[in-house]
């Protein structure tokens, strides 16, 4: 799976008036970060921003489905992430609000994270 650098460019510009979006490799995907938080990835050769339970019911209401997965065994995993709108790949407006959401799904995301403990010296 390639990873359609177009789109990238295309989100890119949009939000340039959020701030800098980034990216970084993810199995056959990408993780989109804007400002060092991470609001989108790239996979399944769809475009998906982050969720959470707070945001949960604006994606159900647009009918955005949620990210799943299935393992080796045949069992699915499913990840905070929702299938992006269509229209967020025509009009940078709605790309705009719709990644503004994401974002704060994903510095909620990162403020729950505890923070990773210091080795004690010896």
């Amino acid at each position: 799976m390639s990873v359609d650098e177009g789109l990238i460019d295309w989100i890119r510009e949009a939000l340039e008036p959020l701030g800098t979006v980034t990216k970084r490799p993810m199995m056959g995907g990408a993780t989109l970060y804007l400002d060092g938080v991470t609001f989108a990835i790239i996979g399944l050769d769809q475009f998906w921003l982050k969720a959470d339970a707070e945001t949960d019911a604006v994606w159900d209401a647009a009918g955005c489905e949620r990210f799943s997965y299935t393992f080796k065994d045949g069992r699915t995993g499913t990840m905070n992430y929702r299938r992006a709108p269509d229209e967020v790949h025509d009009d940078a407006g709605v790309l705009l609000q719709w990644a503004a959401l994401a974002l704060e799904a994903g510095r909620r995301a990162a403020a729950k994270k505890k923070p990773k403990r210091k080795a004690a010296k010896t």
